[in-house]
């Protein structure tokens, strides 16, 4: 590291590390997932179990799935200040206990420059695909790309976290659920109100 500039480990100095090997490998597959495909098509019965199961990891079993009736709908529930504050602190103490537990696996400069290298990453494979899906949509909305982009660079983050941390259940994690759903072209675009997990 030079200039305060991250670079990533060759893969052969993480072999002591296998959560940052997985990490690194992880990164590598980003560009084969078909980002966004889905958004705008009926949940089928596997995204729904999936959005059920990711609810009830986060603690909120009663918790409805309420998709978005088109573009204008998931515009404003992005822009939507009545996010669920335990949705999104159910969420930071899973990142918070995942980045102690990687930390645990291998020294802590060496974890914060593969994250910081999947943060990169995971900008790099989703901002064009939002873009596309964006225009593709008819809209004209730079806030709604950036916030598409964002929410599932986050989620990439958050699985890159999983196997940093070498979760043995990490198929059941919260992080894992929802990365699927973006994984299957999705977009759950979050938590609001009286606990209702708006989708497109």
């Amino acid at each position: 590291m030079a200039d305060g500039t991250y670079e990533f480990l060759d893969e052969a100095e993480l072999t002591d590390f296998p959560g940052l090997l997985a990490v690194s490998q992880f990164v590598r597959m980003l560009t084969e997932v078909h980002w966004f495909a889905a958004l705008g098509d009926r949940l089928d019965s596997r995204e729904i179990l999936l959005s059920e199961d990711y609810l009830l990891a986060l603690g909120f079993p009663d918790a409805r799935i309420a998709p978005a009736a088109d573009w204008e709908e998931a515009t404003d529930a992005a822009a939507n200040p009545d996010w669920n504050t335990e949705w999104w602190e159910a969420e930071e103490q899973a990142r918070v206990a995942l980045v102690a537990e990687a930390c645990r696996q291998a020294d802590e400069e060496t974890v914060m420059i593969a994250l910081t290298h999947l943060q990169n990453q995971a900008i790099e494979a989703v901002l064009e695909p939002a873009k596309m899906v964006v225009e593709a949509g008819d809209v004209e909305d730079e806030a709604l790309t950036r916030a598409i982009a964002g929410s599932a660079a986050q989620s990439i983050y958050q699985a890159g976290l999983l196997l940093a941390a070498e979760d043995e259940n990490d198929e059941h994690h919260v992080f894992a659920l929802k990365y699927k759903l973006f994984e299957l072209g999705r977009w759950p675009i979050g938590v609001v109100g009286n606990l209702s997990l708006i989708h497109l």
